[in-house]
Protein backbone atom coordinates (compact mmCIF):
# COMPACT_ATOMS: atom_id res chain seq x y z
CA UNK A 1 0.00 0.00 0.00
CA UNK A 2 1.05 3.44 -0.90
CA UNK A 3 2.20 6.13 1.82
CA UNK A 4 1.37 9.96 0.98
CA UNK A 5 3.03 12.25 3.28
CA UNK A 6 1.39 15.85 3.84
CA UNK A 7 3.35 19.02 4.93
CA UNK A 8 1.29 21.87 5.74
CA UNK A 9 3.27 25.08 6.34
CA UNK A 10 1.19 28.19 6.40
CA UNK A 11 0.79 29.58 9.12
CA UNK A 12 -3.27 30.73 8.35
CA UNK A 13 -4.67 27.63 10.14
CA UNK A 14 -8.27 26.87 9.13
CA UNK A 15 -8.19 30.22 6.40
CA UNK A 16 -5.27 29.18 4.72
CA UNK A 17 -6.10 28.53 1.23
CA UNK A 18 -2.95 25.66 0.55
CA UNK A 19 -4.73 24.29 3.34
CA UNK A 20 -7.95 24.00 2.03
CA UNK A 21 -7.31 22.35 -1.12
CA UNK A 22 -4.80 19.91 0.66
CA UNK A 23 -7.79 18.71 2.58
CA UNK A 24 -10.17 18.51 0.01
CA UNK A 25 -8.09 16.22 -2.01
CA UNK A 26 -7.06 13.64 1.07
CA UNK A 27 -10.19 13.17 2.09
CA UNK A 28 -10.37 9.68 0.65
CA UNK A 29 -6.86 8.40 1.32
CA UNK A 30 -6.19 6.24 3.94
CA UNK A 31 -2.10 5.15 4.46
CA UNK A 32 -1.40 8.91 5.03
CA UNK A 33 0.71 10.94 7.14
CA UNK A 34 0.16 14.52 8.12
CA UNK A 35 2.72 16.89 9.39
CA UNK A 36 1.85 20.55 10.27
CA UNK A 37 4.93 22.35 10.78
CA UNK A 38 3.10 25.30 11.81
CA UNK A 39 1.24 23.60 14.80
CA UNK A 40 4.33 21.66 15.38
CA UNK A 41 7.25 23.79 14.93
CA UNK A 42 10.82 22.81 13.92
CA UNK A 43 13.55 23.88 15.35
CA UNK A 44 15.95 26.29 12.93
CA UNK A 45 19.34 25.68 11.54
CA UNK A 46 21.64 26.77 14.00
CA UNK A 47 24.90 25.66 14.86
CA UNK A 48 23.32 23.31 17.56
CA UNK A 49 21.21 21.74 14.97
CA UNK A 50 23.73 21.53 12.73
CA UNK A 51 25.85 19.63 15.00
CA UNK A 52 23.11 17.45 16.15
CA UNK A 53 21.87 16.16 12.57
CA UNK A 54 25.63 15.75 11.32
CA UNK A 55 27.56 14.15 14.48
CA UNK A 56 26.95 11.62 17.05
CA UNK A 57 29.66 12.83 19.31
CA UNK A 58 29.14 14.69 22.20
CA UNK A 59 25.94 15.45 21.54
CA UNK A 60 23.92 17.55 24.82
CA UNK A 61 20.41 16.40 25.77
CA UNK A 62 18.75 19.06 22.94
CA UNK A 63 20.98 18.10 20.12
CA UNK A 64 20.20 14.40 20.89
CA UNK A 65 16.46 15.43 20.80
CA UNK A 66 16.92 17.23 17.53
CA UNK A 67 18.65 14.44 15.74
CA UNK A 68 15.87 11.82 16.75
CA UNK A 69 12.98 14.37 15.36
CA UNK A 70 15.24 14.94 12.09
CA UNK A 71 15.60 10.60 11.74
CA UNK A 72 12.12 10.64 12.44
CA UNK A 73 11.39 12.99 9.42
CA UNK A 74 13.62 11.21 6.67
CA UNK A 75 11.95 7.66 7.88
CA UNK A 76 8.59 9.86 7.42
CA UNK A 77 9.84 10.62 3.63
CA UNK A 78 11.24 7.56 3.00
CA UNK A 79 8.32 5.54 3.61
CA UNK A 80 6.18 7.68 1.20
CA UNK A 81 5.27 7.36 -2.07
CA UNK A 82 3.97 10.71 -2.92
CA UNK A 83 4.93 13.77 -1.21
CA UNK A 84 1.80 16.61 -1.31
CA UNK A 85 3.31 19.97 0.15
CA UNK A 86 1.36 23.10 1.18
CA UNK A 87 3.70 25.97 -0.09
CA UNK A 88 2.57 29.38 0.30
CA UNK A 89 4.92 32.41 -0.99
CA UNK A 90 5.26 34.75 1.90
CA UNK A 91 7.62 37.59 0.71
CA UNK A 92 8.10 36.02 -2.17
CA UNK A 93 9.62 32.45 -0.81
CA UNK A 94 8.34 29.36 1.05
CA UNK A 95 7.60 29.43 4.98
CA UNK A 96 10.52 29.24 7.56
CA UNK A 97 8.52 26.61 8.45
CA UNK A 98 9.10 24.76 5.36
CA UNK A 99 12.65 25.78 4.86
CA UNK A 100 12.88 24.11 8.94
CA UNK A 101 11.65 20.54 7.15
CA UNK A 102 14.23 20.79 4.80
CA UNK A 103 17.22 22.04 6.91
CA UNK A 104 16.56 18.96 8.90
CA UNK A 105 16.35 16.49 6.23
CA UNK A 106 19.58 17.72 4.04
CA UNK A 107 22.14 15.57 5.61
CA UNK A 108 24.99 13.61 3.81
CA UNK A 109 24.45 9.89 4.16
CA UNK A 110 21.20 9.97 4.82
CA UNK A 111 19.51 11.78 2.12
CA UNK A 112 22.47 12.94 -0.41
CA UNK A 113 25.66 11.60 -0.70
CA UNK A 114 28.97 13.56 -2.07
CA UNK A 115 30.55 11.99 -4.89
CA UNK A 116 33.18 12.67 -7.62
CA UNK A 117 31.12 14.19 -10.10
CA UNK A 118 28.79 15.97 -7.15
CA UNK A 119 25.95 15.40 -5.13
CA UNK A 120 23.75 12.72 -5.27
CA UNK A 121 20.23 12.50 -3.90
CA UNK A 122 19.16 9.19 -1.98
CA UNK A 123 15.50 9.11 -1.92
CA UNK A 124 15.01 8.57 -5.81
CA UNK A 125 11.33 7.12 -6.92
CA UNK A 126 8.98 9.61 -5.56
CA UNK A 127 6.06 11.78 -6.59
CA UNK A 128 5.54 15.29 -5.18
CA UNK A 129 2.71 17.49 -5.86
CA UNK A 130 3.47 20.96 -4.65
CA UNK A 131 0.54 23.03 -4.25
CA UNK A 132 1.17 26.92 -3.90
CA UNK A 133 -1.11 29.80 -3.12
CA UNK A 134 -0.20 33.98 -3.85
CA UNK A 135 -1.89 36.62 -3.23
CA UNK A 136 -0.42 38.35 -6.58
CA UNK A 137 0.60 36.43 -9.92
CA UNK A 138 4.03 35.40 -10.07
CA UNK A 139 4.55 31.92 -11.61
CA UNK A 140 7.16 31.74 -14.36
CA UNK A 141 7.85 35.20 -13.32
CA UNK A 142 11.22 36.82 -12.01
CA UNK A 143 9.19 37.00 -8.49
CA UNK A 144 8.56 33.45 -8.44
CA UNK A 145 11.53 31.89 -6.08
CA UNK A 146 8.81 29.50 -4.71
CA UNK A 147 9.35 27.15 -7.91
CA UNK A 148 13.04 27.39 -8.48
CA UNK A 149 13.80 26.81 -4.53
CA UNK A 150 11.60 23.62 -4.49
CA UNK A 151 12.87 21.73 -7.61
CA UNK A 152 16.43 22.11 -6.82
CA UNK A 153 15.97 21.01 -3.18
CA UNK A 154 13.65 18.19 -3.86
CA UNK A 155 16.12 17.02 -6.88
CA UNK A 156 19.07 17.71 -4.20
CA UNK A 157 17.15 14.29 -2.55
CA UNK A 158 16.97 12.67 -5.57
CA UNK A 159 13.37 13.54 -6.33
CA UNK A 160 13.17 14.89 -9.46
CA UNK A 161 9.18 13.83 -10.26
CA UNK A 162 7.81 17.22 -8.90
CA UNK A 163 4.33 18.91 -10.18
CA UNK A 164 2.98 22.32 -9.09
CA UNK A 165 -0.39 23.38 -8.43
CA UNK A 166 -1.31 26.94 -8.97
CA UNK A 167 -3.31 28.94 -6.96
CA UNK A 168 -2.35 32.88 -7.63
CA UNK A 169 -3.90 35.98 -7.55
CA UNK A 170 -5.96 35.28 -4.28
CA UNK A 171 -5.74 39.29 -2.99
CA UNK A 172 -6.75 40.61 -6.54
CA UNK A 173 -10.49 40.10 -6.05
CA UNK A 174 -13.36 37.84 -5.58
CA UNK A 175 -13.85 36.56 -9.11
CA UNK A 176 -10.60 36.05 -9.89
CA UNK A 177 -9.51 34.16 -6.64
CA UNK A 178 -12.62 31.97 -6.59
CA UNK A 179 -11.68 31.08 -10.89
CA UNK A 180 -8.14 30.80 -9.43
CA UNK A 181 -9.00 27.91 -6.82
CA UNK A 182 -11.47 26.12 -8.79
CA UNK A 183 -8.64 25.86 -10.95
CA UNK A 184 -6.10 24.55 -8.57
CA UNK A 185 -8.62 22.39 -6.97
CA UNK A 186 -9.50 20.32 -10.42
CA UNK A 187 -5.88 20.91 -11.17
CA UNK A 188 -4.82 18.89 -7.83
CA UNK A 189 -8.05 16.23 -7.76
CA UNK A 190 -6.55 15.10 -11.15
CA UNK A 191 -2.65 14.83 -9.79
CA UNK A 192 -3.52 12.78 -6.35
Amino acid sequence: MSTLLVLKSSILGEHSKSNQLIDAAITDIENIIVRDLTTSPLPILDGETLKAINSDDDLTGVQKEIQELSNTLVEELKQADTLLIGAPMYNFMVPTQLKNWFDLLARAGVTFSYTAQGPKGMLEDKKVVIVTTRGGIHKDGETDHVTGYLTTLLSFFGITSVKFVYAEGLNLGDDLAAKSLELARSELTARM
